[in-house]
């Protein structure tokens, strides 16, 4: 039975709510102030907070702010005279679930509870959910339950204890490293190091040094002897960032080092055996770049072993909200920051927002804005412009950087610019209208169905979305 507290300085109105709640199943307590509220919230412990917005002493908003405090998954729903909204849409801003306009119909005050009730169990079940495939792949540093990921959770499941070559494909910011640390981690090598090349920063001229290593006197510059990265991965992992990126020439040096499983310092004549699990990642199709001439297949076959391909974050949204609450908790513990919660509209435009970057553009998206909120609870105000959906003046050539504008008609070029603009006024407007879509489509001066066409276009919308609000 869920349990409601019922917070108002007016007796009728408390006896009046509690006979209808108690009626349709609920267990209610009453508190005729805000100091009253929070101290009985400890013992009953309430799923629904009913919250007045003007009481004397401690009002409302003060109220909320001390409940929320207490405990961040408390769902407060504001009860305000026609004259207080603008207080309510405040406390909206600072975590409140919703809020209800005096006198308001008793059907529409269940219906907003049960949909509160709703949210909170199926929230909860996410919960249960990523807490079964922690236990069962045991993948905790990766945050997701989209059938996506878990897709890729059962795969690294299988490679990590298997000593096999990985190819991680994925989009910049997907977190391949994050995948090949996790499999590093769950392999026989976990007690051996873990070690990082970025391929696209090794020069040509000094491929040799970095991945062979040299001795002293090699070259002008050996002073001392060398371990290249190959001999310091021995017994362990070595992790090849962005193998996409390595010249030709270098691709036959590394090719070779990958079949004989031994490699020679420069300056050096002692061959050493190698014992190194290789794991590689890029960000370009390398299917494509064999076909292109620019990747040897050989090499392509030789390291795609096992290839995991990780989806966009675009590709996964439901996971984007346990996302932030990850990073929330994360924050607060390494920056030693106190934001408890973000705003029901600015994390509307997180969940809508395209990361083209992916899970490292949100990381740097909620970091900033953890630091830039001043009180608990991430406001829109306290986005990047970019994730508000603030439009700025840009040149064709800007807006069709996408596509190389010199081979655009104008028409073309036009329809790209115009749609990115719609995308972005569209996303920006949904927020300000508290998701309200007959509300947004007569700001925009379009129809609900031209809104609800528009916003599949763009991706804002299931496909089996209704069309009511």
């Amino acid at each position: 039975m869920a349990r409601i507290l019922i917070v108002d300085d007016e007796p009728q109105i408390r006896k009046i709510l509690s006979v209808m709640l108690a009626e349709n199943g609920y267990e209610v307590a009453e508190a005729g102030s805000g100091e009253q509220a929070i101290a009985v919230r400890p013992e009953f412990r309430p799923n629904i907070v009913l919250l007045d917005v003007n009481m004397p002493g401690m009002d409302g908003l003060a109220t909320l702010e001390t409940l929320l405090e207490q405990d961040m998954n408390l769902d407060c729903i504001m009860m305000t005279a026609y004259g207080t909204i603008r207080s309510a849409v405040t406390a909206m801003k600072s975590g409140a679930f919703h809020y209800l306009t005096k006198p308001f119909d008793n059907a529409e005050l269940l219906m907003l509870i049960e949909r509160a009730l709703k949210l909170r169990r199926l929230s909860s079940e996410v919960e249960e959910l990523r807490t079964e495939l922690s236990t069962r792949y045991g993948f905790n540093e990766i945050v997701g339950i989209s059938p996506k990921l878990q897709e890729v959770f059962r795969t690294m499941m299988k490679v990590a204890p298997v000593d096999a070559t990985v190819l991680i494909e994925g989009g910049s910011g997907t977190g391949k490293e994050l995948v090949a640390r996790a499999i590093h981690r769950r392999s026989r090598r976990a007690k051996g190091p873990f070690v990082t090349v970025n391929c696209g920063a090794v020069p040509q001229s000094l491929f040799e040094a970095e991945f062979f290593g040299y001795e002293r006197g090699a070259f002008t510059d050996a002073r001392e002897a060398h371990a290249g990265r190959f001999e310091l991965s021995q017994g362990g992992t070595l992790f090849l960032d962005e193998v996409g990126e390595l010249l030709l020439e270098s691709q036959v040096k590394l090719l070779r080092i990958l079949q004989e499983r031994e490699v020679t310092r420069l300056g050096g004549r002692h061959l050493i055996k190698l014992d190194v699990r290789v794991i590689a990642a890029t960000n370009v199709d390398l299917k494509l770049a064999v076909e292109a001439g620019r990747f040897r297949e050989d090499l392509y076959w030789r390291l795609n072993v096992v290839k995991l391909s990780l989806p966009g974050l675009s590709q996964r949204r439901e996971d984007i909200p346990l996302i932030i609450d990850h990073m929330l908790a994360r924050f607060n513990r390494e920056l030693g920051l106190s934001v408890k919660s973000v705003a029901q509209d600015a994390r509307r435009l997180l969940e809508m927002y395209d990361w083209p970057g992916n899970v490292r553009e949100l990381e740097n998206a909620v970091c900033s804005a953890m630091i830039m909120c001043e009180g608990h609870t991430i406001r829109v105000q306290d986005l990047p412009p970019r994730v508000r959906g603030e439009v700025r003046q840009e040149t064709l050539e800007t807006a069709g950087r996408s596509n190389d504008i010199t081979k655009l008609t104008l028409a073309e070029a036009v329809k790209e610019a115009t749609e990115k603009l719609e995308k972005k006024m569209i996303i920006s407007r949904l927020a300000q209208m508290n998701n309200n879509r007959t509300a947004t489509a007569e700001s925009l001066g379009i129809s609900r169905k031209s809104l609800f066409n528009k916003m599949r276009q763009y991706g804002l919308a299931d496909a089996n979305t209704d069309l009511s609000d």
